[in-house]
């Protein structure tokens, strides 16, 4: 209905080809029926086929390039053609329209297309339900009760499955010749193949020299212990194809195989581990009991000033608690290479790469939408639910503009400890 509202002119007043005395008309029959609000036969239903039909007049005047019943068509060589029903599915409820016709057939109504059903809005609205984590059949009741419109689960299927045509290009979109930093992370949705089993969705999100944040992609996993090393070399090579010639620091939690495909594509790329996630798996280990005295004994290790200082801080947390706990040592001992590569960096780098918390945020809202369905029949269904809930975070780009501002200081110490590579990158 945007383009019918913004149709007014500076004073405010009723839409052009609509009279305050029609719609204060419509406004006073309402009170004296009763008329509902919304739904079928409602007042805002009645306004809507008044505005638009107002607005389809008013575009076969332009098409004709006379008014009706205008002396000044007559000889014209085309005129109007009475109208045809028709009926669209609004955010008010169904409208049934007279759309006016010409003999020659070669009006083409832009307000309502020929073939279009449902008026702008009601597919953002649904695709906007869906990345909640609506089910179809949620959807179509929800548009039943809240806008008395009757939309089968088919046609709301329909409008869902257009998403993957822009998934599609999402995916395939060019990306920046260098990031400073990408982080990788999964999130496990249920799918349905046979029997139910949990499969991973891996999501890459990139830190633009810009500061800001940006998904560069989805990939779905198998079922297992993790993915092999083709797998890997397949995603990082499809990032590169894609634009990306060098990463200097790649964030990430324990995947397998990871670190070795990472240094075929980018072999200066230096692999760090979360230190949050290491952290969470080391209270795993630990009874609850535990967990204030080994995070203040740990403490120490992660924020050393070098690595000699984290090994003697870490040799002292060993003494301690390796008896009472030895898969924590061994734990930390075999993730060591993956911890240490942030302690050697300026404190401003240190806290963009120290967590995959910027990720993790983005992964809740997935959750929340993964969560609201349970369980998805397809791969293509789960990978379309995730891609519209990421499509729905952060519209005003509010957040990206937060990071940005914190941005300045990380970028002068990146550009200093990595020689130039970011300006080469952007070169």
């Amino acid at each position: 209905m945007t383009d019918v509202i913004d149709r007014e002119d500076e004073s405010n007043s009723a839409p052009v080809g609509v009279s305050d005395a029609r719609l204060q008309e419509l406004v006073d029959q309402a009170r004296a029926e009763g008329l509902q609000l919304t739904g079928e036969g409602g007042l805002l239903a009645k306004l809507t086929k008044l505005v638009v039909e107002s607005a389809l007049e008013g575009e076969m005047d332009d098409h004709l390039g006379y008014g009706k019943n205008d002396p000044a068509g007559r000889g014209s060589g085309n005129s109007r053609n009475g109208r045809r029903a028709k009926t669209v599915l609004t955010e008010a409820g169904p409208v049934e329209l007279d759309v006016p016709r010409d003999r020659e057939s070669s009006f083409e109504p832009k307000i309502v297309a020929k073939r279009q059903r449902r008026l702008t809005g009601v597919e953002d609205m649904v695709i906007s339900l869906s990345a909640k984590g609506l089910t179809t059949g949620e959807i179509s009741a929800h548009l039943a009760e809240v806008y008395g419109a009757e939309v089968s689960k088919q046609t709301i299927s329909t409008i869902t499955e257009r998403v993957m045509d822009g998934m599609a290009e999402w995916q395939n979109r060019p990306l920046d010749p260098v990031y400073p930093v990408l982080f990788i992370d999964c999130i496990h949705v249920k799918i349905r193949d046979g029997n139910v089993a949990n499969r991973p969705i891996y999501v890459v999100m990139g830190v633009t020299v810009d500061g800001t944040r940006d998904i560069l992609g989805l990939w779905a996993g198998e079922h297992g212990d993790g993915e092999g090393a083709k797998y890997w070399l397949r995603v990082l090579s499809e990032l590169k194809n894609r634009g990306v010639q060098d990463v200097l620091i790649v964030v990430c939690d324990g995947l397998k195989h990871l670190p070795d495909s990472i240094g075929q594509v980018w072999p200066q790329t230096i692999v760090q581990t979360c230190v949050v996630h290491l952290l969470r798996n080391t209270y795993a280990y630990a009874s609850r009991k535990d967990w204030a005295e080994i995070a203040k004994d740990l403490k120490p290790v992660y924020t050393a000033p070098s690595e000699q200082a984290a090994l003697d801080r870490f040799a002292e947390f060993s003494d301690k608690w390796e008896k009472r706990y030895p898969a924590i040592i061994r734990l930390w001992t075999n993730t060591w290479a993956e911890f240490v590569p942030f302690l050697q960096f300026d404190n401003a780098i240190r806290q963009v790469i120290y967590t995959t918390n910027a990720i993790e945020s983005v992964n809740a809202r997935i959750r929340r939408a993964v969560k609201a369905r349970g369980h998805f029949p397809t791969e293509a269904a789960a990978l379309k639910c995730v891609y519209l809930a990421i499509m729905s975070l952060d519209p005003k780009g509010t957040a990206r503009q937060r990071w940005s501002n914190r941005w300045k200081a990380a970028l002068n110490a990146f550009e200093i400890t990595f020689d130039g590579r970011l300006s080469a990158g952007r070169k």
